[in-house]
């Protein structure tokens, strides 16, 4: 499957970029004691373990239904993505704590062209990848995708506030470097959380959108025979929903028109991609007091 293949060259060109930069952060990070390029190098280091956590899930995703997962394996990708938002509070964690202590210690790093260097060289990589993963989550709806587009437009941000400190270190001001690193902590938190609430919401089995819901009621109400809507219920499964329906017809029509009815609804919705499956339940239609009021 196509998206399958997009997703693993998101996670493989992640991963090669990842460890080249954190080689070269870490390195001149220690050497000039600079917190913030020390901080983007343990941010690479987790987008090393992000890559890897994006290549895994999608291969377990891709996978196709067995007997013993009859709609696949879909939520792979949501499992890895939460996986994936853990170590990004860890990281924010790491970050947050080293440049406190820094403020409180007093540290101060030591200003080098090979952080402008290496700084700039991070901000030009990570808009190619950035550009690349966000297209490839846009167009197959990929949450893997996003969380890694997500990832290295922080990185561009990091490694922004990163340059403002080396300029600043230039002029003295010593103390935006450590500011930077919280600043940075605080960012990569805050992504950690979004790309956490979005897959939690898909593994809690939380119900469509109410555009969505909208869209396929009616549908169903398009349907001739269709007396009214009863409920519906989606079940994610992966990037698809099991369609939960129940409908009630004329409680006077024959058990043959009542299924056919129910054919047409399923027939009707499984047309939408972003459905696996539909199972339809009839009712007989009742007339409460209300409705018999409406009525006369």
């Amino acid at each position: 499957m196509q998206k399958y293949t997009e997703v693993k060259k998101v996670a493989i060109y992640g991963f090669l970029g990842n460890v080249l930069l954190l080689i070269s952060k870490l390195t001149v990070g220690f050497m000039t004691h600079s917190q913030s390029m020390i901080a983007d190098g343990l941010n690479s280091a987790g987008d090393v373990f992000a890559s890897s956590m994006t290549y895994i899930g999608n291969y377990i995703s891709s996978r196709p239904a067995d007997h013993t997962h009859p709609y696949g394996h879909g939520k792979a990708e949501y499992i890895f993505s939460l996986i994936i938002s853990f170590s990004f509070l860890l990281v924010a964690f790491a970050v947050f704590r080293s440049s406190l202590n820094s403020i409180i210690v007093g540290t101060r790093f030591h200003p080098s062209l090979w952080l402008s260097v290496t700084a700039f060289s991070t901000i030009v990589s990570k808009f190619f990848l950035y550009a690349f993963s966000k297209k490839v989550s846009v167009r197959y709806d990929s949450l893997l995708a996003h969380a890694n587009a997500e990832d290295h437009r922080n990185d561009m941000f990091i490694s922004s506030l990163t340059v403002i400190s080396i300029i600043s270190g230039h002029f003295g001001l010593f103390l935006v470097d450590n500011i930077s690193g919280i600043l940075i902590a605080l960012w990569i938190a805050f992504s950690g959380f979004k790309i956490f609430s979005s897959a939690y919401n898909i593994l809690m089995d939380t119900n469509m959108d109410e555009n969505l819901s909208k869209k396929f009621c009616d549908m169903i109400m398009s349907i001739e025979g269709v007396d009214h809507l009863d409920e519906v219920h989606a079940k994610p499964i992966g990037l698809y929903f099991l369609l939960i329906v129940k409908i009630s017809v004329d409680a006077h029509i024959s058990v043959y028109e009542g299924h056919n009815v129910a054919r047409k609804v399923r027939a009707s919705l499984e047309t939408e991609n972003s459905i696996k499956e539909v199972i339809v339940h009839i009712n007989p239609a009742q007339y409460h007091p209300k409705r018999m009021n409406d009525i006369k």
